[in-house]
């Protein structure tokens, strides 16, 4: 093996796969669940696999789920060097897992849903540059499109963003290792790791996302995503 083989990684991707498919209806974690015949984890690592560079790679599966070689984990095809490990009781949990599996190469943190499995290459590329560039953290978003209102308890309208403010974010989020295992270790909760980073004072950006990087919460994103790949298929892309 050469020096060059010998390198760590400096980039770390933790696919976070712990979650249930119950909004979406179905009887199994939400990764395992199947999209043109295999699991939704399946097609999002197809894409990390190809991230240039020596990206290391976390998966964080369900507990009892974590054995490739399970029956769910058929059409799943890890990457060279991906570990599986437990995912915990919440997703600040099963994100500080996965980050203590990366090793100590790794110095930007990607942080993944496994859900968000059509998240085209580009995306990653956008995210890990900005960190590179400088930013303490960087998260793919979209424009929002809607008029969103803020309410009070009882529904009643308190206000009226400026639509050109707002974006909705995806991922990966990515993050220098050491912003995110501070903002892990503070204590804080957030629905997010971008929200947990910034509640810690750190800044992160925003760059451009991608409307394939939608999320497969129910059974109507489902259908998009089998529609997307068809078309997809179609186009010869």
């Amino acid at each position: 093996m050469t020096d060059a083989d010998a390198a760590p990684s400096s980039v770390g991707v933790v696919v976070v796969a712990a979650g249930s498919g119950s909004r979406l209806g179905a009887d199994l974690p939400k990764a395992f669940v199947h999209l043109a015949g295999r699991p939704l984890l399946a097609h999002a690592l197809d894409t990390i696999a190809r991230m240039p560079g020596r990206a290391e790679v976390v998966v964080v599966a369900p507990a009892g789920l974590t054995d490739p070689g399970g029956p769910l984990w058929s059409g799943v095809v890890l990457p060279a060097g991906a570990v599986v490990v437990p995912g915990g009781a919440e997703r600040t949990d099963s994100v500080a897992a996965g980050m203590a599996a990366l090793g100590q190469g790794c110095e930007i943190v990607l942080v993944h849903d496994a859900a968000r499995c059509l998240m085209p290459l580009a995306v990653f590329s956008r995210v890990v540059e900005a960190v590179r560039a400088g930013a303490a953290g960087a998260v793919p978003g979209l424009p929002v499109v809607d008029t969103v209102k803020t309410v009070d308890a009882a529904g009643v309208i308190t206000g009226t963003p400026e639509r050109s403010t707002l974006r909705a974010v995806q991922t990966p989020q990515g993050f220098r290792r050491e912003v995110l295992e501070r903002a892990h270790a503070s204590g804080l909760q957030a629905t997010d790791d971008a929200a947990l980073v910034e509640l810690c004072g750190d800044d992160v950006v925003v760059v451009e996302g991608d409307p394939l990087g939608a999320k497969v919460t129910t059974a109507d994103d489902l259908e998009r995503a089998q529609w997307l790949l068809d078309r997809a298929a179609t186009l010869g892309e």
